[in-house]
């Protein structure tokens, strides 16, 4: 009798290779030992401060005492949203943002456009325009001081030599939103031209030399082919130049202080002189929080709109 002796393979070993898409091991210690600085720096100078501002807006805290104070709940954030300087300070800086976004993305839109094509100095042009943006804000505002001071400033003596009415451009409401306007244009306008200068530069030339053999002049070829491909470039420097609008404080402070009579004052100045000032630090934390939502809030709409733009181009 023959015996049939039956052998179950034995199992293979696992040869599954980890996914393609995934870095090794050792690239993946060395990426996180390479990020490890930043978010250090990241954690303690953003994320800490922001916790422990969310934690004093519920606190009476001062800025003359040491410790937290007592707790207060809500009572901070009830006051902030029915206090009518903070949306006073609130809507100067809606007026700021309104006042410098439109011409800083078109201006600096325009500008990149014309250094690009000009066949001699384009280096020097494009120095000379983001030269300002490096200069202290300090610097900026006591220069610009200078030029509005009545009777010997600069604008008043180029204003009376062409017999025209000299601005108050520090006493007035009006004057002072004039004064603040030029001086954040010619101090930032550098950023934005460098971001569309490089927008600029790749667009690929072969576009431009089909479009100029269909007979298409420069002008159809800036408007029909430049200003398209950079519709990216604009979306990006117009949300940037928003909410580095909404955050404005250094140039109105410096230049105007918040004047007169607090017609100026941005909502970041307000923080400052509640904290700093009136030395009530939980309000100040509180109001700080609230800003914050807003700013939230406005680049969360700019992020849902590009998505429905993305999806409906996609479909």
């Amino acid at each position: 009798m023959t015996t049939v002796v039956s052998t179950r393979p034995a199992p293979a070993a696992s040869t599954a290779a980890p996914p393609a898409d995934r870095p090794p091991r050792s690239e993946r210690r060395a990426g996180a030992l390479l990020t490890a600085p930043f978010l250090v720096i990241y954690l303690l100078f953003l994320i800490g401060p922001l916790l422990v501002g969310v934690v004093l807006s519920f606190f009476n805290t001062t800025t003359v005492k040491s410790g937290l104070g007592d707790f207060v709940g809500l009572a901070n954030y009830r006051e902030v949203v029915t206090d009518s300087l903070f949306w006073d300070a609130m809507w100067h800086s809606v007026v700021f943002t309104l006042l410098t976004t439109p011409p800083l993305v078109i201006l600096a839109l325009v500008v990149a456009i014309l250094a690009a094509r000009m066949r001699r100095g384009r280096v020097f042009y494009r120095i000379a325009f983001f030269a300002p943006y490096v200069v202290p804000s300090s610097v900026v505002a006591l220069i610009f001081l200078w030029m509005y001071t009545p009777q010997i400033g600069l604008l008043p003596k180029l204003f009376g030599a062409v017999g025209l009415p000299v601005p108050d451009f520090i006493g007035s409401t009006s004057g002072g939103w004039t004064a603040v306007t030029l001086m954040t244009l010619w101090w930032t306008f550098g950023f934005n031209f460098v971001l569309y200068t490089a927008a600029v530069q790749d667009v690929p030339p072969d576009v431009y030399e089909a479009a100029a053999i269909d007979g298409a002049s420069p002008w159809q070829q800036i408007r029909h082919i430049t200003v398209p491909l950079l519709g990216r470039t604009t979306s990006l420097v117009l949300i940037l130049q928003i909410l580095a609008s909404l955050k404005v404080f250094d140039q109105i402070y410096l230049l105007l202080a918040g004047g007169p009579n607090q017609s100026t004052r941005p909502v970041i100045e307000y923080i400052y002189d509640t904290g700093f000032t009136s030395y009530r630090g939980g309000y100040g934390a509180a109001a700080t929080m609230v800003y914050f939502v807003v700013i939230v809030a406005v680049s969360a709409a700019w992020y849902g709109l590009r998505r429905r733009r993305a999806s409906s181009t996609a479909v």
